[in-house]
């Protein structure tokens, strides 16, 4: 049966009924596919492919050709579920033109259905630009990890009267320039519900507390890809970590011992064509 896509209509009106919009991360077609399959709502493409698969210790070095590569695999595993590609460090932070055309890159290449970017208020008129050439935009507030370098790490933001006040100032900025949604990143999750009251549109929490209007999370730590780092707000549903590193140990075992391949892993050949080739070529010893 063929699967409706979801769009922003569809979005909101999760949001207007209580009904929770699940978010999570996908980089490549299987795991987007079976993301989709499942029911859940949106996926993010994050410039946290930097990081989870190309082994960089930060966002940072996400580069637009990365991205675009990232989201076309996504997006062509999901007839349903609305694929949101994060716009990485340096494609939106010089001029409005600049930041149109790579986002319109997202749209046209990888065949998105939004873009997303860390926008803070000097970005409200890029937001405001995107979202009038017809591309919908996700906000994002809260921890900025592009930020890493000024904010001094990964720190949850909003503890304070000044940085509190600047998540709901943001997160107005971005309701009112058009984003159909925003993301709140390591927020307080009371400071969360208080920004959510006052808003009209959707908000999505990784990190950000059950009050708000859907739920993110990366989908490595979902799976329990790695056994170093799990970010406090992340919860591990499995150990793919362990699962993958007995399964390759028992392969490699079982090719040492001689067990694999076995006869139902190999093709067969008949003794007319091994003549014919021992005719043509010789025999072996």
């Amino acid at each position: 049966m063929e699967q409706k896509k979801l769009t922003v209509l569809d979005i909101q009106a999760m949001r207007d009924k209580g009904q929770p919009i699940t978010m999570l991360t996908a980089y490549d077609y299987p795991v987007a596919k079976q993301i989709n399959d499942t029911g859940i709502d949106m996926i993010l493409v994050g410039d946290s492919a930097a990081m989870v698969v190309h082994g960089h210790p930060n966002t940072l070095n996400a580069t637009m050709d990365m991205m675009v590569m990232h989201c076309a695999a996504v997006a062509r595993a999901c007839p349903r579920t609305m694929v949101i590609s994060d716009m990485p460090f340096g494609s939106f932070q010089y001029g409005i033109e600049e930041t149109m055309r790579n986002a319109a890159r997202f749209v046209t290449e990888a065949k998105v259905d939004g873009v997303k970017f860390e926008a803070t208020p000097n970005h409200i008129e890029k937001t405001k630009a995107i979202v009038q050439m017809g591309i919908a935009v996700v906000g994002h507030v809260g921890l900025h990890p592009q930020a890493v370098g000024v904010l001094g790490g990964l720190k949850a933001q909003g503890r304070t009267i000044e940085t509190a006040r600047k998540v709901v100032t943001e997160a107005l900025a971005l309701q009112e320039a058009g984003a159909f949604a925003i993301i709140f990143e390591a927020v307080p999750a009371k400071l969360a519900t208080y920004i959510t009251r006052k808003l009209s549109i959707p908000t999505i929490s990784i990190g950000g507390g059950p009050g708000c209007s859907g739920q993110l999370l990366v989908t490595y730590d979902v799976l329990g890809m790695f056994d170093t780092f799990t970010p406090k707000f992340a919860k591990k549903y499995a150990n793919f970590n362990q699962t993958m590193k007995d399964t390759f140990a028992q392969y490699r075992q079982e090719v040492l011992e001689g067990k694999f391949p076995t006869e139902e892993h190999v093709y067969g050949v008949s003794d007319e064509v091994l003549s014919a080739m021992e005719k043509e070529f010789g025999k072996v010893e």
